[in-house]
């Protein structure tokens, strides 16, 4: 396989960023590219239709990516269901290293 750009974009494999003005022109014709709720609208349908690698490291960090920036844009219930989310996953990587450091110091001493 060529790993070299296609077209200028700097994305490997024909893989290309997508162009707003392009997607204002093939999506959402109609649309004011310039109105904030229309460029949301855009961002939500870039976000729906982007695809990552499954199964890699690259892809597992990409997910944890976008639910850091969809926390973000979250309010009321959901941003602290989502900070619920992560206080429990961080509580459970303390309790493995916890663990681990028990059961290193325990079979040295």
């Amino acid at each position: 396989m060529d790993a070299t750009p296609e077209h200028g974009t700097g994305y490997p494999h024909g893989v290309r960023e997508r162009d707003e003005s392009r997607q204002f022109d093939d999506e959402l014709v109609g649309l004011d590219p310039e109105d904030p709720e229309a460029q949301e609208f855009a961002a939500h349908l870039d976000r729906m239709q982007r695809q990552h690698p499954t199964f890699t490291v690259e892809g597992y960090l990409n997910g944890v990516n976008d639910f850091a920036d969809s926390a973000n844009r979250a309010q009321g219930l959901r941003r602290w269901f989502a900070v619920l989310v992560v206080v429990a996953l961080l509580a459970v990587v303390v309790q493995t290293v916890w663990d681990a450091l028990m059961f290193v110091l325990g079979t040295w001493f």
